[in-house]
């Protein structure tokens, strides 16, 4: 069997964490926590809609949440959709203004996109030379018809961070709901909606040693009465998302989190040791650069671009499972949109790799994935041409 490459994709994905697998089986046959959460009048049912609420309140925990704040969801797209097309067509209106960003995940751009063609105005924010949305440019695109700003904490092509209590404010103050799509930020970034100013949330436990198919939407107290179901049939989830609950799924997404907010300073003290090392030897090739600000993001996605000389990434690609842009744009083969916001053209942006680290990265592969990004970095046929 051929030995797998270096795993330096993170960002689009993390393995599920053997502690969450081992809570996920226990869901599973005759013998485990197989019951419908529904069925309230049997132990089957009961045992099951314990499990989830317990899973709901460890969610909670991690980012100063209620249990009952928490709506199940089948991931961070389904909770962007409903964050954005619930808030919408709650107010039974036609028209009205959102503000979001030009680099924002495709899951809120198509969506954006959708509603645009059903009426709705929408500012795409252009980010500062850093790769940041400010405050000042969403106070600025603010309108007397705003009802709706979305703009993700943590960019997952640069791995920057959006000062989302500054950007909060300015919208509460305006009277119009925030939505915040946190995939790539928590257990990456302290969250306290105790105290910040967001109405929603979206969030996944895929990206966060959880398995694939399951994740969450915040749903704080100025939007629960402005937010639609997009998904009918039963009721669940208070209304707002009906479908029969994966209680393996809940289960492992509310211990993924839990592990998350338990380890929370040791690893991000890890990966930022791991980032430092990586930074210090790929930084002195020549023409390299960092995309996006150099101290308001998260350690562990790192967005570089090769500007000068070749890059051998096909030999590449056969030893470091990296991005050249985030997972949509990958399977589209079409340049970032995020680079190309940030001023890229497309040369630059087909010059640019994504190199992100986690939990399991380990200073051997750093060493080994510097060594072979340089390898690549002076041999090579004109790849980039």
């Amino acid at each position: 069997m051929n030995k797998r490459p270096l795993y330096f994709d993170y960002a689009a994905t993390t393995p599920v964490d053997e502690r969450v697998i081992k809570v996920m089986v226990e869901c599973l046959g005759f013998s485990g926590n197989f019951g419908n959460p529904a069925s309230s009048s049997h132990a089957f049912g009961q045992q099951a809609r314990q499990s989830v609420e317990q899973a709901r309140r460890q969610v909670a925990e991690l980012v100063g949440a209620l249990p009952a704040q928490i709506v199940w969801t089948s991931g961070a797209t389904e909770s962007n959709n409903l964050a954005l097309k619930g808030v919408a067509q709650a107010r039974g209106v036609a028209g009205g203004h959102i503000i979001t960003s030009q680099i924002e995940h495709k899951a809120i751009l198509d969506t954006t996109k959708q509603l645009q063609d059903a009426g709705v105005a929408v500012t795409y924010l252009v980010p500062d030379a850093d790769g940041l949305i400010t405050a000042q440019a969403v106070s600025q695109a603010m309108r007397e018809d705003t009802f709706l700003v979305s703009l993700m904490l943590v960019n997952n092509e640069l791995g920057t961070v959006n000062d989302i209590p500054a950007i909060g404010q300015v919208v509460r103050d305006r009277h119009a709901l925030f939505h915040v799509d946190a995939a790539q930020g928590a257990g990456k970034v302290a969250i306290d909606l105790t105290e910040w100013p967001v109405d929603l949330m979206s969030f996944s436990a895929h990206k966060l040693y959880g398995p694939k198919g399951i994740g969450a939407l915040y749903v704080g107290p100025r939007a629960h009465q402005r937010l639609l179901a997009q998904i009918h049939g039963g009721g669940h989830e208070g209304g707002l998302r009906s479908g029969t609950l994966a209680t393996h799924q809940i289960v492992a997404m509310g211990e993924a989190f839990a592990l998350a907010a338990a380890s929370f300073d040791e690893e991000k003290a890890m990966i930022v040791r791991l980032r430092e090392r990586l930074l210090d030897q790929l930084l002195s090739i020549p023409g390299v650069r960092l995309n996006g600000s150099q101290s308001q993001r998260i350690p562990h996605t790192l967005s570089l671009t090769f500007s000068e000389g070749e890059f051998n990434s096909a030999a590449l690609l056969a030893s470091i499972a990296f991005s050249a842009t985030s997972a949509c744009n990958s399977a589209s083969n079409a340049p970032s949109h995020v680079l190309l916001a940030l001023g890229h053209d497309a040369r630059l942006a087909g010059r640019t790799i994504r190199l992100s680290l986690g939990r399991f990265t380990t200073e051997q592969d750093i060493d080994q994935a510097a060594q072979l990004i340089k390898a690549a970095c002076a041999s090579a046929p004109a790849f980039w041409q």
